[in-house]
Parts: C-alpha cells; sequence; structure tokens
C-alpha cells in the first residue's frame, strides 16, 4: 500500500546522548536524569520535569517504525522543553552540542528520514553564535530550532539580533517552540500551561519579532511558527487594530500586522479541522507544513490525516502540506 511522503517538521528528540550530557554537567544547576521510572527516563531541569520518555524519542528503530505507520517519511529532529537555557553558557553550550552531534548522527545513519534543527545556547548569544557556525557545517543540520523566550527575554532582545542575522545568511529556517510560558502560575491548573499558554507565548514571540523589527531588517529569514501560528492568526486583527490607535504600536512595524502573517510558516498541530482551513485560508496552502509534536500526548498519532481528512482541500494543495513545503523550507533532496 502506497503512503503519501509526507516530512514532519515538529517531532521531538531526546537523544541518548544529550541525556548523559545532562547526567554528566547538569547536577549544579539542579538538573538530572532520573531512570527509575520503567515506562522511561524523566528529565528533571528547572522547570517543569518532562514526563517518562517512551523509546520512541531516542530509540531510532523504533521511531522509524512509528513513522513507517504514520506514513512519515522524514523527520527534522528538535530538543524540546526544558531547552538548555538553565544552565550557565559553557553547559549550555556543551548541552547543544550533544543534541546537535546526536541529530547529525541521526541523519547519517538514516539519510533519507531525519535531519537535524540544531538548538543554540541562547543564555549566552556568543556562544549561541559559536555553536551556529559549527553546527551548521554538520551533516544533516537544516534548521534552528529555539524557545519562545531565553529565560525571560524576549527574542527581539538586539543581543539576539546577530544570531537571526547569521541564520538567514547560512539559509537556516528558525523553528520556534513555547518555553516558560506567560503567565505560568495562573495557569497550573488543568494543564494550562500546555492548553493555553504555548499557543499565547507563540504570538507573544511573534509579535516580538514583528513589532520589534528583526522581520523587517532580516527580509529573508524563515520562521516556523508551532500549533497552528498559536493565537497569532487569530488575533492578528487586534494586534493590528493597536498599530491604529496606540501610539507605542504605531511605528513599531513598517507594515500592518497582516502583511507579516505569511513572513511565517505554520505547523498542522491544531486539533481542529475548522481552525486549520482558518488559517490555510488566512495564510495559503504554501504557507502550512505537517505536525505532529512526536510523540507526546498532545500531538498527533496519524498527522497525515488530519491533512488528507480536510473537506473540500484539493490534493495540489494537500501535497504542499505534506511535503512540499517542508521540503523546500528544510533544502530536501
Amino acid at each position: 500500500m502506497s503512503r503519501p511522503r509526507a516530512i514532519d517538521v515538529h517531532a521531538h528528540f531526546y537523544p541518548e546522548r544529550f541525556l548523559s550530557a545532562v547526567e554528566t554537567w547538569g547536577a549544579p544547576f539542579g538538573a538530572r536524569v532520573d531512570r527509575s521510572d520503567p515506562r522511561g527516563p524523566v528529565l528533571v531541569a528547572p522547570g517543569t520535569p518532562t514526563r517518562p520518555l517512551e523509546p520512541r524519542f531516542f530509540d531510532l528503530p523504533a521511531r522509524l517504525r512509528s513513522m513507517d505507520r504514520q506514513g512519515v517519511e522524514v523527520q527534522a529532529l528538535s530538543l524540546t522543553i526544558p531547552m538548555v537555557y538553565w544552565a550557565d553558557g559553557a553547559t549550555g553550550h556543551r548541552l547543544a552540542r550533544a543534541f546537535n552531534d546526536a541529530a547529525s548522527e541521526a541523519h547519517t545513519a538514516h539519510l533519507d528520514r531525519f535531519v537535524g534543527c540544531a538548538t543554540l545556547p541562547m543564555q549566552d548569544p556568543p556562544r549561541a553564535e559559536e555553536e551556529l557556525e559549527r553546527a551548521a557545517g554538520l551533516p544533516g543540520i537544516r534548521a534552528v530550532y529555539l524557545g519562545t523566550n531565553v529565560n525571560g527575554r524576549e527574542l527581539s532582545d538586539p543581543a539576539f539580533f546577530p544570531i537571526f542575522e547569521r541564520c538567514q545568511v547560512l539559509r537556516l529556517p528558525v523553528l520556534l517552540h513555547p518555553i516558560t510560558v506567560i503567565g505560568a502560575e495562573r495557569l497550573q491548573p488543568f494543564y494550562l500551561q500546555n492548553l493555553l499558554g504555548n499557543p499565547f507565548d507563540t504570538a507573544v514571540a511573534a509579535a516580538h519579532l514583528v513589532f520589534g523589527g528583526v522581520l523587517d531588517r532580516l527580509p529573508h529569514l524563515q520562521v516556523c511558527l508551532p500549533h497552528a501560528g498559536g493565537a497569532l492568526p487569530y488575533l492578528a486583527g487586534r494586534l493590528q487594530r493597536g498599530q491604529r490607535v496606540r501610539p507605542e504600536a504605531k511605528k513599531a512595524a513598517r507594515r500592518p500586522v497582516t502583511a507579516y502573517l505569511r513572513r511565517f510558516s505554520y505547523d498542522t498541530i491544531s486539533h481542529n479541522p475548522r481552525a486549520l482551513r482558518y488559517l490555510i485560508d488566512t495564510v495559503g496552502a504554501d504557507r502550512v507544513m505537517l505536525g505532529s509534536d512526536f510523540c507526546f500526548d498532545m500531538g498527533y498519532e496519524r498527522p497525515v490525516r488530519v491533512v488528507t481528512g480536510l473537506r473540500g482541500f484539493r490534493q495540489s494543495d494537500q501535497a504542499r502540506v505534506l511535503r512540499g513545503n517542508a521540503r523546500k523550507l528544510l533544502r530536501l533532496a
């Protein structure tokens, strides 16, 4: 049976090399790996511990079997919470190197199945630039993966601009993921730090990139927003209204906010087909790519069906979302 040749741009990876690095260098910062749970290791670092990491997070054969069942040919491997920002710069750099080397090794072992999204020690911008240059030369590294903020510092912070500038020059798209979300104390009950905090933190990060002038100054920088853009596509009109009537926002960007929506690309993780169709209708099928949030419980076990199940969605546009857009963004053969 033929399967869609899909590319998944939102697929998380906790390689053993990275977990071992946390065990080696994490203790001074309150980080460790708890291996007592039979379901899998738990990464404990400042912030929220991970759930037990099942084998698909680090076992490549298990991962490949799951991808085959999903109809996913290629995954872009990324590290997610708690990233490496909780350590000092030197340790964060060691941890980033460990992850990036492991992602590159996964690509080398399976050239047609994996590419890597480099993580950077953004808490130390000079070291982040150094690791960016190194990682860009590794086999299979095709993107950079950043949190929506860095220990509370917004992505429009001038200290981060040289990193974005080099990403543009190196043709490495920047994929974002929520971390240390806004309103964390109020969002503790009911898992709201994820259910609400993640989409709103994505919108905050995107707004800072727009109003902070990053996208204006770097017209060829590619930025991908997770979780179908979070709240941004649905609140863009409100932000644009603020540009017209609020002095704080009037001169913060060169164009109306809605004009920047197509400067971003987006994954498909909306959990609502009408919301996904609204996103596609708003930004265009050429700006949306398959994502699964592999393999967290808030993700999709059958991500391809999310796209092929959309009513009235042309096959040519399905092909763009399932493969074509990510193939172009990640410079895949």
